[in-house]
């Protein structure tokens, strides 16, 4: 069973979380895939800018597409 194109790109898809059922490419099957989301600053300071850090970790059951990533509610 082929599990990359071409190019080897593969499809994988994160489950739960903020980021649940969203669909990327991926390449070399990370272990580990940090989802970013920007966050307010009350002062206005020059340059400064928070995110939140969300973690998604492969699913090793998965062999085929789409790849799972779940999300990891004790990470960071």
């Amino acid at each position: 069973m082929q599990t990359t194109d071409a190019t080897g790109w593969e499809t994988a898809v994160l489950d739960g979380g903020p980021a649940d059922g969203v669909r990327m490419r991926v390449v070399d099957r990370p272990r580990v895939i940090q989802v970013t989301y920007p966050c307010e600053v009350e002062a206005a300071t020059a340059g400064l800018h928070a995110e939140a850090v969300y973690v998604y970790r492969r699913d090793h059951r998965v062999t085929s597409q789409p790849l799972r990533y779940g999300y990891d509610v004790a990470s960071p």
